[in-house]
């Protein structure tokens, strides 16, 4: 199945939804770097960005879920820098310069799993974590939390192998049972969110 079809292509591109998007080059390349009270003072390039001492960034994390009460999770690619092959929530990403959060949901989820989605909505507008992973590298985040729904019309799930290994739907009871027995396959932005998801 192909990525969704798109209205128009050049300078801009209008999907189905009525969201226009810039080219993405600038967007996916930089991430805005934060103050500690979350203000906006720079920018760096997403390939430099996580190491031992990574900078406070703005991110996003959404989970999509669907009328049979389950949520998409997604096993990270084995080629990413931080926390490969963990099971997380439906998709992450970062805004760009001057990119609303809730924005970069629509974008980023036709970038990673080749779905518009719709009923973007805010779950935990303030969210930030930090986690070190074996080899010292940082993630270091304000990550506000959305969930959302695969849009009417939008088409099966096609991932970015760059960015998904495996997906699945899985029940909300079903995900807390798992996550009770045996935390240890999921990614620690992942479950700090869960601890907070409403029940």
């Amino acid at each position: 199945m192909s990525r969704p079809s798109l209205l128009a292509t050049g300078p801009e591109t209008v999907y189905r939804s009525g969201v226009t998007l810039a080219p993405t080059a600038d967007l996916t390349e930089l991430v805005v770097l934060l103050t500690e009270d979350g203000t906006p003072c720079g920018t760096a390039l997403k390939s430099q960005v996580h190491h031992t001492s990574t900078p406070l960034h703005l991110a996003f994390s959404c989970w999509l879920l669907d009328d049979a009460g389950r949520t998409l999770l997604t096993r990270r690619a084995a080629t990413k820098r931080t926390w490969p092959g963990v099971w997380t929530n439906s998709f992450c990403g970062h805004p760009g310069p001057g990119e609303e959060p809730a924005d970069a949901v629509v974008r980023r989820s036709v970038q990673e799993l080749g779905i518009e989605v719709e009923g973007v909505t805010s779950l935990l507008p303030s969210f930030r974590y930090r986690a070190v992973m074996a080899d010292g590298t940082v993630e270091n985040e304000v990550c506000p939390v959305f969930t959302a729904r695969i849009a009417t019309g939008s088409g099966d799930l096609v991932p970015d192998p760059d960015e998904v290994d495996e997906f699945r739907w899985v029940h909300l009871d079903e995900l807390r049972e798992q996550i009770a027995a045996d935390p240890s396959p999921f990614s620690p932005w992942m479950l700090w969110q869960w601890e907070r998801f409403p029940r």
